[in-house]
């Protein structure tokens, strides 16, 4: 079990290696993985299911004892990234299934992903885990009416189906995995340690799918929607940044509302857009899930060298005060 957990490690600190290079094998070679694309949805269950299991009840406490930072998160998540996703919809010469997906993606809610980057950036963690929470839990409801109301111009959009679909294969998955966990205890540990291998096996199977599936239409409009992920999650990290500072963050918080305002379940959007659009429209969410998986480790080198930065700025200042 102990070589599993350091396989399981060592797998999920290398994660955007393996998205990129499936990714791209996937380009390369698209009759390898086109086979996975009927197991999009129960392979992003399992992701969920494990995400549930690492929730405890500690996570929901920090919603009751820091509501306003939590809610100034959630609302951000749901509100900056949407508004994002379709200024760049409208703007950029794009198919409708394009714009639709990038707006089903920009309307999701974080991914576990935005965790582990707060985290490497000395961030508030805690905060991050817990907005991830809450705005996972509200997505069933918010995002198929964000997605009714920005995306309706381009495709017929059914939020109850919508709702029913992230309902299954995200809050059921997570209740049941929750629940596991809180009956169980610490007989699950050692799933819990191992679950990130299952994690990035499942993710790089779904993007691999996607980009296999999609191969001839991303090789043709495969750039500009590249430009439109690149713009809508930097924007992300910088709008989620500067709204933190703007209603009095410290630091640290600022540092998470930015990650996880600039980070989305890409996994949760390839999955609806497949189920509901068509192909095409998950292309986004599969190139969203390759970019944020280099652009996190980035951003949250940057904030971790502007935190290591601080005492000594601080410290100057006292100096010259003095």
């Amino acid at each position: 079990m102990k070589i599993l957990e350091k396989i399981s490690s060592f797998m999920g600190s290398t994660f955007a290696v393996w998205v990129v290079l499936f990714a791209v094998v996937a380009f390369i070679y698209p009759p390898a993985f086109t086979w996975i694309a009927p197991y999009i949805t129960p392979l992003l269950g399992i992701i969920m299911f494990g995400m549930g299991l690492t929730l405890s009840a500690k996570d929901f406490q920090e919603v009751f004892r820091r509501p306003k930072d939590v809610a100034i998160g959630v609302g951000a998540q749901f509100l900056i990234m949407p508004v994002l996703a379709f200024i760049l919809a409208v703007s950029l010469p794009v198919s409708p299934q394009v714009a639709a997906g990038v707006i089903l993606v920009g309307c999701c809610p974080g991914g576990t992903s935005s965790n582990v980057m707060t985290y490497l950036s000395k961030g508030d963690t805690a905060l991050s885990v817990a907005i991830t929470a809450v705005s996972t839990l509200l997505a069933p409801v918010l995002t198929p009416l964000l997605v009714l109301l920005l995306a309706s111009r381009w495709l017929p959009i059914s939020p109850g189906a919508l709702f029913l679909s992230i309902v299954n294969i995200v809050l059921i998955p997570i209740l049941l995995g929750f629940i596991v966990k809180a009956l169980l205890g610490s007989k699950v540990e050692a799933g819990v340690k191992a679950f990130p291998l299952v994690s990035v096996i499942a993710i790089v199977a779904i993007v691999t799918a996607v980009v296999g599936v999609n191969q001839q239409q991303i090789a043709t409009t495969g750039a500009i929607i590249f430009a439109i992920v690149v713009l809508h999650n930097v924007l992300g990290y910088l709008i989620g940044l500067g709204l933190g500072r703007m209603m009095g963050m410290d630091a640290s918080k600022q540092r998470a509302v930015s990650i996880e305002v600039g980070m989305q379940n890409s996994g949760l959007g390839a999955t609806l857009a497949a189920a509901h659009f068509s192909p095409l429209a998950a292309v986004p969410s599969a190139i969203f899930s390759v970019w944020h998986n280099i652009s996190g480790p980035i951003i949250a080198t940057i904030y971790r060298k502007q935190k290591e930065r601080e005492p000594q700025e601080v410290s100057k200042k006292k100096f010259s005060v003095s």
